[in-house]
């Protein structure tokens, strides 16, 4: 594979779309897309307080052989906020984008909380391909998934775009991650809000809303790829070996180096194993 930080070759550019389906009750959802017509769907979910836009870097080179499609969860980047929410609200988004894209059997990948999302998504629908968990918390190191989550929590907004953009900082921290790479999630990830003032582009509401009921792993059929960081704070070695034991058809792969941004961090060693995961699934 060419490295990732060269200019991608790719003659696909993404597009940007908002839908809806009657499951939604009239919650608009946006997604950024590369269709490649009669490839395999592979759907992208971020993680908590990120967007759509976290995958920019891996998208082009992903769609060389799928049909790539990276989702905003309501209440994050450019989908609908609402003020009403409710758990479980993620996994209807999910169910409501493979409906309008047709798509039941796709392959998922997901990042943290997307990684969750993908997992129970797993659980309740069978025909999926398959599953990329990349970094899907368990067992991580006492408090740091609190921490993250009340920093995620505080909503914070600044005078200027320029200052949003330059306070713009992963949780938990990716020291690795190139700062070109840092500013343009940045860019994507500021808006306005009605003071005049900015912010980012997800409801930190969200991070108080209990959890849903964990999903009955051993309804999994399908290939899970569990992706884990040397040096996550979210997912031990103990915790990514624990989903191998729950899940029958699962296998992990652990990148050195990076923590729970692992796909930000080390965006080469992470498209290497999953290329050779989902080579059978094109």
């Amino acid at each position: 594979m060419p490295s990732i930080k060269e200019p991608t070759r790719s003659s696909l550019v993404p597009r940007s779309e908002r839908f809806t389906t009657p499951s939604l009750d009239g919650i608009e959802l946006h997604t950024s897309r590369i269709d490649r017509p009669g490839a395999t769907t592979l759907v992208l979910l971020h993680g908590g307080g990120a967007n759509a836009h976290w995958w920019d870097h891996l998208a082009p080179r992903l769609a060389e052989h799928f049909r790539v499609i990276s989702l905003d969860f309501r209440g994050h980047g450019d989908s609908d906020h609402p003020e009403f929410r409710e758990p479980g609200a993620f996994d209807r988004d999910l169910d409501a984008l493979l409906e309008h894209v047709e798509a039941p059997d796709a392959i998922l990948m997901g990042h943290s909380m997307g990684a969750h999302v993908a997992l129970r998504a797993a659980a309740r629908h069978p025909p999926l391909r398959a599953i990329v968990a990349v970094e899907p918390s368990r067992g991580g190191r006492r408090g740091e998934r609190r921490r993250t989550r009340l920093a995620l929590a505080t909503s914070r907004t600044y005078a200027t775009r320029d200052e949003a953009i330059r306070r713009f900082q992963f949780l938990p921290t990716a020291p690795l991650a190139p700062e070109a790479l840092r500013s343009a999630i940045a860019g994507h990830s500021v808006r306005q809000e009605a003071d005049g003032r900015y912010g980012y582009k997800f409801d930190p509401g969200w991070f108080g809303i209990g959890g849903t009921e964990p999903p009955e792993l051993s309804r999994i059929v399908c290939p899970v790829l569990i992706v884990r960081g040397s040096e996550s704070s979210l997912l031990s070695a103990q915790g990514a070996a624990e989903w191998t034991n729950d899940i029958a058809n699962a296998s992990v792969v652990e990148i050195p180096g990076g923590g729970h941004n692992i796909h930000i961090e080390c965006p080469d060693e992470v498209l290497a194993v999953v290329d050779t995961f989902v080579a059978s699934f094109r």
